[in-house]
């Protein structure tokens, strides 16, 4: 579960996920809400990612521009 900050989240945006342990880039194919497939998500929304790669609690997420 990815909490979205400031700005919208799309499918397609490129992502970096970086904490402790780990340190990768994607492209967001999908996002949930309620697990229903969305297309655009909204600041202060909760929203599921799929991903390629081990993600942790508390690892950050932020959106490439």
């Amino acid at each position: 579960v990815v909490a979205v900050g400031p700005g919208e989240l799309h499918t397609g945006d490129t992502v970096h996920f970086r904490g402790h342990t780990t340190d990768f880039y994607q492209t967001l194919d999908r996002l949930e809400f309620d697990h229903q497939p969305i297309e655009v998500a909204k600041p202060g929304q909760q929203v599921g990612v799929h991903v390629s790669h081990r993600v942790r609690e508390g690892d950050s997420v932020k959106r490439i521009a």
